[in-house]
């Protein structure tokens, strides 16, 4: 066994990253009671204020509801509304039992709307009743590293068990904004089908926003999640219970993209010491951390040797932390 210095560190030493402060606004928004920021791919958390206490989070439940329906449903199916759609309290695009819609229709009613109507009966049509489709909703929330949540509803109206941290609700949209039909849904500013208009003012407000889900009760106060792509860098920035919501997204968004870069650490397409990947894979870092990177190749040859075989492993370090391992391949 060897540990080889991979031709990549000199390049990444090289880089050189001209990073401004953060700005700051005239008048710093009200912070909001639990708030963090994390880059999509990595799920690093570059900005976090209370991210673990427990708190409603209002309509940005429907941010699970949703991808839980996109993946288990066909977005093309009609369906017949059921009764007990018909007048879910709060937030409705009106649907009335016996109506048919198909699925796509629904989901935008959910993202743009906010329709909790349209949330009671995607989650009958998945699962049968709200019930079993709220322990779904566990579930799931728990595979996509939400592990402080609970839920008691697929809409977010009170309820003593419905609650989520900014940590979970941000790991849970970071999954969410990697599928390509949620995207599309939570992006769109008008739904012409149905006449809808996005509730989301960041879609106007901020250059790169895509996303996703406002909320407010009084129990929950005003609650955002907004999702935004700058210089190949996507960002999740989750606000709860906070009185200013777009003000403040907007200052803790600007504050990361100043700060850190994606910078891409391993090429997919580059060979390495006669060995490939494949493969690639960038971070978000700040400016002092691009000399804290360490990246170690790792050979075991194998006798004789096969093209396409492991031959060992390059591993990426911040610090003494390991970001990344991936195998390296005969060529």
């Amino acid at each position: 066994m060897r540990r080889a210095a991979l031709c990549a560190l000199a390049a990444l030493f090289g880089l050189s990253l001209a990073l401004a402060p953060p700005r700051l606004a005239a008048h710093a928004a009200t912070e909001g009671r639990a708030e963090c920021v994390v880059e999509v791919t990595s799920r690093r958390f570059l900005s976090e204020k209370n991210a673990d206490a427990r708190l409603p989070m209002a309509s940005t439940t429907k941010i699970l509801t949703a991808i839980i329906a996109i993946e288990d449903l066909d977005p093309e199916e009609e369906i017949v509304i059921p009764q007990e759609a018909e007048g879910t309290e709060g937030s409705s695009v009106y649907l009335r039992a016996g109506e048919t819609y198909a699925v796509r229709d629904l989901l935008y009613g959910l993202m743009l709307r906010s329709g909790n109507d349209c949330a009671v009966a995607l989650a009958l049509r998945r699962s049968g009743s709200v019930a079993a489709f709220t322990a779904e909703m566990k579930a799931r929330a728990l595979k996509m590293g939400a592990e402080h949540s609970d839920f008691a509803n697929p809409h977010g109206l009170p309820d003593p068990d419905h609650y989520t941290t900014a940590r979970d609700l941000a790991l849970v949209a970071a999954y969410a904004m990697q599928n390509e039909t949620f995207r599309e849904i939570v992006s769109c500013k008008y739904y012409a089908p149905r006449g809808w208009k996005n509730k989301n003012k960041m879609l106007w407000q901020y250059g790169g926003a895509t996303g996703v889900k406002t909320g407010f009760t009084t129990a929950a106060g005003r609650c955002l999640v907004t999702a935004a792509e700058r210089d190949g860098m996507q960002l999740v920035c989750v606000l709860l219970n906070c009185p200013q919501t777009y003000e403040r997204t907007a200052e803790l968004l600007d504050g990361c993209y100043a700060t850190y870069r994606m910078i891409p650490l391993l090429d997919a397409t580059m060979p390495y010491e006669g060995f490939a990947i494949k493969y690639g894979f960038a971070y978000p870092l700040r400016q002092k951390e691009l000399s804290q990177i360490r990246i170690e190749g790792i050979t075991t040859m194998p006798c004789p040797a096969v093209r396409g075989e492991v031959a060992g492993q390059v591993l990426i370090y911040l610090e003494n932390r390991l970001l990344f391992s991936e195998n390296l391949y005969i060529m």
